[in-house]
């Protein structure tokens, strides 16, 4: 498989939000966005779990977009506890919806990640109240949610969670009451640290099961 990887800017509430883009080899049949981790630990797009995220999407087919949140590389604005972050995503989607019309005319993957999954799971539901196009699968791993959330969430069944079982930043304890709270299935990768340190072939296997579910076309 080869990998074209180009550089692109949206615009979110606070400025510029700069972006890779990472394309599969022949036309996309869909798209996904993977959102990293917290922007003020050294959170950024090229970070090992998210790139891993996004070539399980890119094998499946799909254009990636990975960008950086606010205050990390050249995004611009500072850190908002997710509120912002949300916000500048809703944008994001809608421009890469208009970027990539024949792309985003096909199905699409959210992705997060640590931080990233309280953005993820909340840009879901800021989606749902706009009755904008949902994506076929969401993934959060390492979830962190409750610790960034701020509005009521409705997670779809189709929900991916993943997470460590020594997790030493997200404790398994509290992936498991996200999960039990929306009552959705958890798939635990044993003696997996936070990052997926020695894991991430595992974690990217994963997700590319997951994802050859997707419904094509």
């Amino acid at each position: 498989m080869s990998l074209r990887t180009e550089q692109w800017v949206c615009q979110g509430l606070a400025g510029t939000v700069e972006c890779i883009v990472d394309h599969p080899d022949g036309d996309p049949v869909g798209w996904a966005l993977v959102l990293h981790p917290h922007p003020l630990y050294g959170g950024t797009r090229d970070n090992k779990v998210v790139t891993t995220i996004s070539r399980a999407c890119v094998q499946q087919g799909l254009m990636c977009v990975r960008p950086n949140f606010r205050g990390v590389g050249a995004s611009q604005g500072t850190f908002d506890r997710a509120v912002g972050e949300t916000a500048d995503m809703v944008r994001c989607v809608e421009q890469i919806r208009a970027a990539w019309p024949a792309v985003a005319a096909g199905p699409w993957v959210l992705a997060g990640f640590s931080f990233g999954s309280a953005v993820a799971a909340q840009l879901y539901a800021e989606l749902a109240d706009r009755g904008l196009p949902l994506p076929a699968r969401l993934a959060l791993i390492g979830c962190a949610v409750e610790r960034f959330r701020y509005r009521p969430l409705t997670m779809p069944p189709q929900t991916l969670l993943v997470h460590g079982e020594t997790d030493e930043v997200v404790p398994l304890p509290e992936g498991m009451d996200f999960a039990r709270a929306h009552q959705l299935p958890m798939t635990v990768v044993p003696d997996a640290s936070h990052f997926f340190h020695g894991k991430l072939l595992i974690l990217r296997q994963i997700i590319e099961d997951s994802l050859a579910g997707l419904p094509r076309g």
